[in-house]
This record gives structure tokens, C-alpha cells and sequence, in this order.
């Protein structure tokens, strides 16, 4: 019996997905997610689950960011980012960061089963049009790199400093103290390369789809972090 998660903030694509799934494996176990942090938890608490399917805009999630992460964690896990953007540089990018698949929200159910189906099997899954775009450069490899190397708390700071949250804020938000928020910024800053917070949203910028979406950070009183 596979164990399928669906990760959109959307729950009519939800309802698509989860369809789509269920007429190609009616026994299967959805297991549906709202936002990235919704998603992190259900990917930690089911190791064993059999594929992903993706969005790339979810709250929490910037970009090519959790796809990334993601990959480096759990590398067990088949990932298919299913999206509402189909340029072929974004399929590209995709690709490049580990997804086994790549379904254009604007397929059909039948493309859907296809894909899930295929990637069930441990193939890959994309459109044709893939071919025209190419592959990330050497820049955007060693940002996902390095964000491989985040803790899954790191990764949920970092998430809330590129929604321009402050310390206090993030620690509120996490339940934890503003000094352990300060730690995992020193860390988060040593594993990017960064100097301080702007520059590390810089960096997490670079794997947004549209980097104009991501806010740069506000700078808590008395400290450069």
C-alpha cells in the first residue's frame, strides 16, 4: 500500500491531486499538507512514504528551497514538483535540485496518473519541453549545497527571515527562546557563507522562482545577525 504525500496551499488542486492518485491506486494513504512547516512534520513523521507531490509556492516555502531541502534529508523520497509555472527554466531548475518529475498544473488527470505512475516505478517523468532549457549554473548549485547542510530548524529560521521576521518574532513562532534563534543564526550564517542576514536572504533568493518575492529581512536592535 503506498504512502503518497501531497504538499499545496490550495485545496481545490488538492482535490485534483488527490484523484488523480486514487483512480491510479485506489488503497494508496494520502497524506496532505497546507504549508511547508505542515509538510516538514508530516515528511519526518511518515520516513517511509513512497512519493511527494510538490508545490513550489506554499507558505513557508520559497521557491526551489523545501524541494531542496528536502532532497538532502530525506533522499529516499521521490519528490514531483507540481506547478503552476511551465517555463522550461523552471522545469530545468526543478530537475536540477533532485525532482523526479515535473507536472504543469495545467495537465490533465490522465498526464498525472502517467506521471505518478512512472516515478512510482523509479523513473522520471517530464514535459518535452525540458529539453530546450539549460541546466543551473555553478552559483545556484553551491547555494542548494549549502542549504542541504541546514538542520530542519535552521531551515524553518531561515524560512521566517526571508518573510523579513525578526528574532523575537521567529523565536515566538518556533516556541523556543530569542538566544536560541540567535544560535541557529550564527549557524545558519557560517553553513550559507553569508555575513550577516541580508546577505543570507541574498543567497536563499537565488533559489526562489521569483526572487522578487522574497523580503529582506528587518534588523533587530543591537545585533548585525
Amino acid at each position: 500500500m503506498a504512502t503518497i504525500l501531497i504538499a499545496d496551499d490550495h485545496p481545490l488542486f488538492r482535490e485534483a491531486l488527490r484523484g488523480a492518485v486514487q483512480r491510479l491506486l485506489p488503497d494508496a494513504v494520502l497524506i496532505e499538507a497546507d504549508s511547508a512547516a505542515t509538510l516538514l512534520a508530516l515528511a519526518d513523521a511518515h520516513p517511509n512514504a513512497d512519493l511527494l507531490l510538490l508545490d513550489l509556492n506554499m507558505p513557508g516555502s520559497h521557491g526551489f528551497s523545501t524541494l531542496i531541502h528536502l532532497r538532502g534529508n530525506q533522499p529516499q523520497l521521490p519528490v514531483i514538483v507540481v506547478s503552476a509555472r511551465e517555463e522550461p527554466a523552471i522545469i530545468r531548475r526543478a530537475l536540477d535540485h533532485g525532482a523526479a518529475g515535473f507536472i504543469p498544473k495545467s495537465a490533465g488527470s490522465v498526464q498525472m496518473r502517467e506521471a505518478v505512475a512512472e516515478v512510482l516505478a523509479g523513473g522520471t517523468w517530464t514535459p518535452v519541453q525540458v529539453a530546450q532549457a539549460p541546466r543551473i549554473d555553478s552559483e545556484e548549485a553551491q547555494i542548494a549545497q549549502r542549504v542541504r547542510e541546514l538542520t530542519p530548524q535552521q531551515f524553518r529560521v531561515l524560512g521566517m527571515l526571508s518573510t523579513g521576521l525578526l528574532n523575537k518574532q521567529i523565536a515566538y513562532e518556533l516556541h523556543v527562546s530569542e538566544a536560541t534563534i540567535k544560535a541557529h543564526m550564527t549557524a545558519i550564517l557560517r553553513k550559507l557563507g553569508a555575513n550577516n542576514r541580508t546577505q543570507a536572504v541574498l543567497l536563499a533568493a537565488r533559489l526562489a522562482v521569483d526572487p522578487s518575492t522574497v523580503r529582506w529581512p528587518a534588523t533587530d536592535a543591537g545585533t548585525f545577525e
